[in-house]
């Protein structure tokens, strides 16, 4: 294993973050895998897993057994780990400019198109290998402003050429549940069920640009752009990535840690990165549904919130979700499903203002459009 810190730019007198990334496998050999945690830097599950999924590496190391190229990067995030106010962690946005951490990467496809248009051929491996090295190129000239573009331009750096990305996050409580875009999921489909997904939600560029859907967007943008004007021009999807929300913030135990380690150690193994006999694929609990037919539960007015269904429960249109009360006016708002589903995530705190989230609910049918995340 070899450790590698990266400084990144200095926003301050007198101060100065590193990021830090460990290698298994021999460089530059396939298949490649690249795994980062906490992103969002209070989602702290995912820095656990790869805890614990860093021991695992190194034994497969130490035994000769990494036969491609992993790339784990166990705190994702240095500039949102350190950030607090009122002693509450600030891990999701950057206090100098309120940006999520998970958003605003580069759209890799408007800056591949032009230059790799007229230089693809009729053989697909040929052409992922034109692509990314263009992404190479573009990589290596960007030059960072700030200490967040630093940050993003070094995650990007480190994971544009995997063949497998996962992005390890929580939501506030939640069921273990995954994000993809489609072309990706058939890829995945074993990490959903080695971990025990209880919903997966698909989707073609949710938007906002997300780290995920940075590095697989390019490939089917650009098979979907190219195929319009030479379709004899083949491009694979040749990166499959996913945001893995590993539960809720609170669920951090070696108990979990171990076990989502250890399923995602038995998915390198059956996507050819590891050898040894990986293990046998469980039954999936859950089917794949479209982002688009989630359902974001709110609350149009303000006060204290009691829940009704907890995270992983199934729900049908109608089913009490929460109750919102407020003990000044003596009301009672219930919230309610509109769609049926698994709910998969829920508000932590206990008190809301007028439109607030309360919780997602995986339904099957599409029925939003346009940005389909969070803020």
């Amino acid at each position: 294993m070899q450790r590698i810190d990266y400084a990144l730019l200095s926003q301050s007198l007198g101060s100065q973050k590193t990021l830090t990334s460990l290698h298994f496998g021999t460089p530059g050999a396939r298949p490649k895998a690249y795994i980062q945690a906490s992103l969002h830097a209070e989602e702290l599950p995912g820095m656990l897993a790869a805890h614990h999924l860093r021991m695992l590496l190194e034994r497969a190391q130490r035994e000769g057994q990494i036969q491609g190229e992993i790339i784990l990067v166990p705190v994702a995030n240095p500039i949102g780990l350190a950030q607090r106010l009122d002693h509450r962690p600030m891990g999701r946005f950057e206090l100098g400019t309120s940006e999520n951490f998970n958003r605003h990467y580069p759209d890799l496809c408007a800056v591949v198109l032009p230059v790799v248009r007229d230089k693809l051929g009729q053989d697909p491996l040929e052409n992922v290998q034109i692509i990314r090295e263009t992404v190479r190129s573009f990589v290596e000239q960007w030059v960072p402003a700030t200490e967040l573009q630093s940050l993003r331009k070094r995650l990007v750096s480190l994971s544009f050429d995997a063949d497998i990305v996962l992005d390890l996050h929580c939501d506030c409580e939640a069921a273990l549940h995954l994000y993809t875009e489609n072309p990706c999921w058939p890829q995945l489909e074993p990490l959903a069920r080695l971990l025990g997904a209880e919903a997966v939600l698909l989707a073609k560029n949710s938007g906002g640009l997300s780290f995920d859907e940075c590095l697989s967007g390019l490939w089917w943008q650009l098979a979907e752009r190219v195929a319009e004007l030479r379709p004899e021009r083949p491009i694979p999807q040749a990166c499959a990535t996913t945001t893995v929300e590993l539960r809720g913030e609170a669920d951090v135990s070696h108990e979990w840690g171990r076990a989502d380690a250890q399923a995602i150690f038995g998915y390198l193994q059956h996507a050819g990165l590891v050898a040894g006999m990986a293990p046998a694929l469980p039954s999936p609990k859950c089917e794949a549904t479209p982002l688009a037919g989630s359902q974001t539960v709110k609350s149009p007015v303000p006060g204290l919130v009691v829940f009704a269904a907890k995270p992983g429960d199934r729900l049908n249109v109608g089913d009490l979700v929460a109750e919102v009360i407020d003990p000044i006016a003596n009301t009672t708002y219930s919230a309610r499903a509109e769609v049926a589903g698994v709910m998969y995530a829920r508000l932590r705190d206990r008190y809301v203002i007028a439109n607030d989230d309360l919780a997602n609910i995986a339904g099957s049918k599409p029925f939003r459009t346009g940005y389909l995340l969070s803020a």
